[in-house]
């Protein structure tokens, strides 16, 4: 029979879960407290929130939610990351610190309702953020009306640039 903490615990879990756009798992053993302190406010300034939970009371909330399965990936200590917006900066945060910390490791996750593999993860974290991805389609949106005021302007500056030199012809003869 389950204790009332870990059914309020299961609550706050299928909670975070349906909050969360995403989340990304990794396996934190081997990590320091100062270090997964560090990590913590890494992902917190990437817009996600790192939390810890037994596998098992993980297991039991998304079962209750049917979601996909993720039990391959909930094995030994997992740090889930609830993400609630763009996954891409959270899996760029956890892959950076992974880099410098080599017993950080990225499992896996759930991006969208798709369960998404270690080389999945490390794939969107290569991914531009979208900040950078609205400011290319922007200036791609730009791009042609800024040939097209060169295109305008070109008659005139020729004009010009021709006026200019039949002065610069008169003034030297």
């Amino acid at each position: 029979m389950p204790s009332v903490q870990k059914e309020s615990i299961v609550d706050e879990i299928k909670e975070r879960l349906t909050r969360a756009g995403g989340i990304i798992m990794a396996d934190y053993r081997g990590l320091s407290v100062k270090e997964m302190q560090e990590l913590r406010t890494r992902v917190r300034d990437s817009g996600a929130e790192l939390k810890i939970y037994k596998n098992r009371l993980t297991m039991i909330a998304l079962r209750e939610l049917a979601m996909p399965d993720l039990d391959e990936y909930l094995t030994g200590p997992t740090a889930l990351v609830f993400v609630t917006e763009d996954p891409v900066a959270p899996a760029k945060a956890l892959q950076d610190y992974a880099k410098a910390h080599q017993a950080l490791e990225i499992k896996g996750g759930l991006v969208q309702s798709q369960v998404v593999g270690s080389a999945a993860m490390k794939s969107i974290a290569s991914l531009p953020s979208r900040e950078e991805l609205v400011a290319k389609v922007m200036g791609m949106m730009l791009s042609p009306i800024r040939g097209f005021k060169g295109m305008a302007n070109a008659p005139a500056s020729a004009f010009a640039r021709t006026v200019q030199a039949v002065a610069d012809q008169k003034a030297a003869a």
